[in-house]
């Protein structure tokens, strides 16, 4: 009955085995087939781009070239041959047209000396008037604005201690209350605020060395009381008799 019982036991464990890696199997050929089936069609894009781009090789080299027009050549002259430039005649209009750009040049000179000194005398006005004497910003209003919103800010900025949340929380407690209870009430009483239950025990050992607090052990789990007015009023009259006597 023993061997027929590991016997069983081998095939569920071969039978098991064969199942998963079948699974395997299967799983790791549709993630190869899918990735066969992406690089084919980036293959296709690739080969139809490497078609038109070939396309368009062969069109722009297959593009006629401009042909150069020749330029006409002169006929050669005879070497016996020698051309003499007639001479040139001077004209009585071309005279004329010289004599009046001279004269409508020496009206012109005139006029522009005169105006010389009447510029000069609109820059030397322009430089003596004084330029206006640009405000100066009123600063104050500034510095009255920025008192005024320094009292805001520091209301906003002025916000209760973990310890002063800590101990008016216990102060409302009729029960003795754990550090994670005390944690989780802060927590949805101030959500703004990040509460570790850590700080929070850390806090009432604090308070409870202080005597502000009274601590009780249920077990394995630990629980925190405000403590008596009389005798949270005792270790702070303590701390200021030394303070007088020191004086």
């Amino acid at each position: 009955m023993s061997e027929n019982a590991s016997a069983n036991e081998l095939t569920s464990q071969y039978t098991a085995q064969v199942t998963a890696d079948l699974e395997r199997n299967t799983k790791e050929q549709e993630r190869l087939s899918a990735e066969i089936t992406a690089l084919q069609q980036q293959l296709t894009a690739l080969e139809r781009d490497h078609g038109v781009l070939v396309s368009i090789q062969q069109a722009i080299d297959s593009a006629p070239t401009p042909l150069r027009t020749a330029e006409p050549v002169e006929a050669a002259e005879p070497a016996g041959s020698v051309t003499v430039p007639a001479p040139r005649k001077k004209s009585a209009a071309a005279s004329g047209t010289r004599k009046r750009a001279q004269s409508k040049k020496a009206a012109s000179q005139p006029a522009r000396s005169a105006e010389k000194p009447a510029a000069r005398k609109r820059a030397a006005a322009k430089k003596a008037t004084p330029e206006k004497a640009v405000p100066k910003k009123d600063t104050a209003k500034k510095d009255t604005a920025k008192k005024d919103t320094a009292p805001g800010e520091a209301a906003k900025t002025a916000q209760p201690t973990l310890v002063d949340l800590v101990r008016g929380h216990l102060t409302q407690q009729s029960e003795p209350r754990s550090a994670a209870e005390i944690a989780t009430a802060l927590g949805e009483t101030h959500p703004e605020r990040t509460v570790k239950v850590t700080v929070v025990r850390t806090t009432l050992e604090g308070l409870v060395a202080k005597a502000q607090a009274q601590r009780t052990k249920q077990g394995s789990s630990v629980f925190y009381t405000a403590a008596d007015a009389s005798e949270a009023a005792a270790p702070a009259q303590a701390e200021k008799e030394p303070a007088t006597a020191d004086a």
